[in-house]
C-alpha cells in the first residue's frame, strides 16, 4: 500500500530513479555474447597459473598527472605447488615491461594478450618460495564510466587540483599492475603498495598508512595490507586530501581505528556525514561478525566516482547526500547514505568471503544487497526492512540467470545479482521459518565457515542446507541457475455456499521444488500451506472469491491465476 501511494510527479522521479538503479546494477562486465582466446587466458586455471600460490605483493608505483602514466615494479612472492618451467602473470598488453627476473637473473617470457608467460630455466622445485620482479610501464586504460568500465580517472578538484582515482573490478587489475590476475588466489599475507606522486598531492591506498617521504618535486606513501586482497580491490587514491580519525569501540572492548580521508574543502559535510559509519559498524558486528581487517583499520577515501569496495580504502563518491546520489532509489523514504551502508558491507561479502570465479560474484553483491536490508531492519524495523527488500522487484529483468558460467573465461551472471540475490535471501529466511536459526546462518557464513577464504557457490549452498537442516537445494539452484522465478499457478473453483476448492503447484526448472506460501481468506484469516511441483487441493473458505489473497512480499514469486 505504502509503495503504490505515490502522486504521478512521484512515479515519473521513480522511473528515472530506475533507469539509475539499473545502471548501479550494470557494475560488472555486461555479458559476452561469444568468448575469445583473450577470455580463456584470463578466466582459466591452467597448469601455469595452477602450479603456484601467491603469497605477499609488492608493488611499487609512480604516477605522472602529467602524461597520464605510470611506471614501477611488481614483486609477486609465491611458493611453488608443482615443479615449474613456465608461469603465467597478467598485465595489460598495453604496457611495456622492461624486465623480469628470478634472484637477480632476466627471465624470458612471452605475451599473448593480457597473459604473459615467464620461463623459468632450471625449474623451480615444488615447495620453493621465491618472488619475480616484474619491471613495467605505460598509460593505464582512462575509465570513461567509473566505476562501471574500469581504469584511471584523471580529474581537477574545483581547486584546479589533480584528483585521481582506480576502478577496476570487472577490467581487473592487470589492467594496471602485473599480478595474477584470478579471483581464486589471493595473497596470504597481503601487499605492500609503495606509491610516488607530485609533491603537493596525498595518495591513499589500502590498509595501514606506514608514512610519507618527500624527495625533491615527489613525494611516496607507502601503505600496507596484512590479510588476503582481492587483486580488484587493490586502489590508489591521490589528490589534496586531508586526514581525520575516529574510533568504533566494539562489543568486547576492542577498538577500530576509522580512517577519513577528504578533499580538504568537504571536511565539514565529512565529518558530519561519516558519522553513520559507527552505528553501521555496530549493527554489522552484531549480525556478520567484527569488522573483518581489524588490524589494518576501516577508511573511506573521497573519490570522483560513485563507489567501490576497495578492501581497507573503501571509495565513496556520494557527494555526502542521502539515498543514491541523494535520489532515494528504494522509494520508501529512507535518509542513509547508500554508498557507505553498500560499500562497507563489502568488506564481509566479497572482500572477506570471496568468490573463487567470476561466475560466483553473486555472493559479494546479492549477499552486501540483503545487508543493506539487515542495516534497514535495525534501524527501522522488520516491516520498513521488507518494504525495503520488496521495492527493488522492479530493477530486476529475469533475462539471465545470475549465476554466471564456469567456463574458465570470467564471466559474471546478470546484474540482476544484486536485487535478486538479496530477495532470494529474503525467500530463504521465510522457508527456515526461524529467525534465530537465520542469523545464526548469516553470521556463521561470514564470521567463522569462509572468514579470508575464497569459495565457490555450492560451498555456500551446502553450508546453508546443513546449517539449516533443509534442502535448500532446489530453490538455490532455481534463482542461480536460471532467468525465471518460481511461479506459483492456482485456480479457485466454486463449491458450495462458501466453499471454494484451490488448486495449486510451483512451475519451475528445477525439480522438488518446495516453498510455503501465506494465504488470506474469508474473514482476513492467514496461514501458511506447503507448495510443491504436484498438483495440490484444499477447501477454503471465502465470501467473496476477491477475499482470497496470496502474500508474496515474504518470497520473490510470480503468481498466475487460472
Amino acid at each position: 500500500m505504502y509503495l503504490n501511494s505515490f502522486p504521478k510527479k512521484a512515479c515519473l522521479v521513480g522511473i528515472l530513479v530506475l533507469f539509475s538503479v539499473n545502471s548501479l546494477f550494470s557494475q560488472l562486465l555486461e555479458p559476452k555474447k561469444a568468448f575469445t582466446r583473450a577470455d580463456t587466458l584470463r578466466g582459466s586455471l591452467r597448469p601455469e597459473r595452477t602450479c603456484y600460490d601467491v603469497t605477499f605483493y609488492e608493488l611499487k608505483v609512480k604516477v605522472d598527472t602529467v602524461t597520464k602514466s605510470i611506471s614501477g615494479s611488481s614483486e609477486i612472492f609465491f611458493k611453488a605447488l608443482t615443479s615449474i618451467n613456465v608461469m603465467q602473470i597478467d598485465l595489460n598488453d598495453s604496457f611495456e615491461i622492461d624486465n623480469i627476473s628470478y634472484e637477480g637473473k632476466k627471465l624470458y617470457y612471452t605475451r599473448e594478450f593480457g597473459a604473459v608467460f615467464v620461463a623459468l630455466m632450471p625449474a623451480i622445485p615444488l615447495g620453493t618460495e621465491g618472488s619475480i620482479l616484474v619491471k613495467y610501464h605505460g598509460t593505464p586504460n582512462k575509465a570513461k564510466r567509473a566505476p562501471w568500465d574500469g581504469g584511471f580517472v584523471w580529474r581537477h578538484d574545483k581547486n584546479g587540483k589533480m584528483w585521481v582515482g582506480v576502478a577496476c573490478e570487472g577490467l581487473g587489475a592487470s589492467s594496471w599492475w602485473p599480478c595474477k590476475d584470478h579471483l581464486g588466489d589471493e595473497p596470504d599475507k597481503g601487499i605492500r603498495i609503495i606509491a610516488t606522486v607530485p609533491k603537493g598531492l596525498k595518495c591513499v591506498a589500502n590498509g595501514q598508512d606506514l608514512g610519507q617521504k618527500d624527495s625533491g618535486q615527489w613525494s611516496t606513501f607507502t601503505y600496507l595490507v596484512t590479510y588476503p586482497i582481492n587483486t580488484y580491490d587493490v586502489s590508489l587514491n591521490i589528490g589534496d586530501y586531508v586526514h581525520f580519525e575516529d574510533e568504533y569501540v566494539a562489543a568486547d572492548g576492542e577498538k577500530l581505528k576509522l580512517n577519513y580521508d577528504v578533499l580538504s574543502y568537504n571536511l565539514d559535510k565529512a565529518e558530519e556525514q561519516f558519522k553513520q559509519v559507527k552505528p553501521m559498524m555496530k549493527i554489522y558486528e552484531k549480525y556478520l561478525g567484527k569488522y573483518p581487517f581489524w588490524r589494518d583499520g576501516y577508511r573511506l577515501v573521497e573519490t570522483s566516482y560513485l563507489g567501490m569496495e576497495h578492501q581497507g580504502a573503501i571509495a565513496y563518491g556520494n557527494h555526502y547526500r542521502t539515498g543514491y546520489d541523494g535520489m532515494d532509489y528504494s522509494r520508501i523514504g529512507l535518509d542513509f547514505d547508500y554508498i557507505i551502508i553498500h560499500e562497507s558491507g563489502h568488506e564481509w561479502w566479497g572482500n572477506s568471503v570471496s568468490a573463487a570465479d567470476m561466475a560466483d560474484m553473486w555472493i559479494h553483491e546479492g549477499f552486501c544487497t540483503y545487508t543493506e536490508s539487515i542495516y534497514v531492519e535495525a534501524m527501522y524495523g522488520y516491516d520498513t526492512a521488507q518494504l525495503y527488500i520488496n521495492a527493488k522487484k522492479p530493477t530486476i529483468g529475469n533475462r539471465e540467470p545470475i549465476q554466471g558460467q564456469y567456463l574458465g573465461v570470467n564471466k559474471e551472471g546478470s546484474g540482476d545479482m544484486y536485487s535478486k540475490g538479496s530477495l532470494m535471501l529474503n525467500t530463504l529466511r521465510t522457508v527456515v521459518n526461524n529467525d534465530a536459526l537465520w542469523w545464526q546462518i548469516i553470521k556463521g557464513t561470514c564470521d567463522t565457515a569462509f572468514k579470508f577464504k575464497t569459495i565457490n557457490g555450492d560451498d555456500i549452498v551446502n553450508y546453508f542446507c546443513q546449517k539449516s537442516g533443509k534442502d535448500l537445494k532446489p530453490i538455490f539452484y532455481q534463482y542461480l541457475k536460471y532467468p525465471a522465478i518460481p511461479k506459483l499457478v492456482y485456480t479457485l473453483k466454486k463449491q458450495k455456499g462458501k466453499k471454494y476448492e484451490l488448486i495449486y503447484f510451483w512451475q519451475t526448472d528445477v525439480k522438488d521444488f518446495k516453498v510455503p506460501i501465506k494465504i488470506t481468506t474469508d474473514g482476513g484469516k492467514t496461514e501458511w500451506i506447503p507448495v510443491s511441483n504436484d498438483i495440490q487441493t484444499r477447501t477454503v473458505t471465502l465470501s467473496a472469491e476477491t477475499d482470497f489473497k496470496i502474500n508474496d512480499n515474504l518470497e520473490y514469486i510470480k503468481v498466475e491465476k487460472r
